[in-house]
């Protein structure tokens, strides 16, 4: 096995022997009241050898240079953070740059979830980005009034949550490497 640097501190490999291609991943982030969303981020950046930064310290056109983008939050309101939003708005038109949609939210399901991303969804499919897969799962939350009942969903992300995570992410990227082969 090979491992390759890219002068910005990110390593991938290569298996010569087995035809494993190097995915150069990055995930941005948005974590806020308990840092739930950035639980699930850790366990992508450790699957994926992937960087995690906030949308704050990135550079729209430095994107270009991922072969995977990794977009997350919490949920607000029904959607994304603003911040997060914001940072899409701003992104330059690509060619099928893959990307991935993740994030945490108090009410989850699988209809719950894409309505959730939906927003976020449609503003990155416009700038040419496509989509491969988007993964949510339930995060604490004390936002409101739910602050004087100690919440909801209280310990999570759990354990559980973190091995769907990683299941997610590991298929995620055994379907991108065969897609690349």
């Amino acid at each position: 096995m090979e491992k390759r640097y890219d002068g910005h501190g990110i390593e991938s490999f290569i298996d010569h022997g087995k035809g494993v291609l190097p995915i150069k991943s990055l995930l941005v982030l948005f974590s806020y009241h308990h840092n739930n969303t950035e639980k699930i981020a850790k366990v992508f950046a450790k699957v994926l050898d992937a960087q995690i930064r906030t949308p704050q310290q990135i550079d729209p056109e430095e994107l270009q240079e991922y072969d995977l983008v990794g977009f997350g939050s919490g949920i607000d309101s029904g959607k994304h953070y603003k911040v997060l939003l914001d940072l899409a708005d701003k992104l330059p038109q690509v060619t099928d740059k893959k990307a991935f949609i993740f994030s945490t939210s108090a009410i989850t399901g699988e209809e719950k979830v894409a309505k959730d991303h939906s927003f976020l969804r449609e503003k990155l499919q416009s700038k040419g980005y496509l989509i491969v897969d988007e993964f949510g799962c339930a995060g604490f939350n004390t936002n409101n009034f739910l602050k004087f009942f100690g919440g909801m969903n209280k310990g999570r992300p759990n354990a559980e949550d973190l091995k769907h995570a990683e299941e997610f992410v590991e298929k995620l990227k055994q379907n991108l490497q065969k897609s690349e082969t």
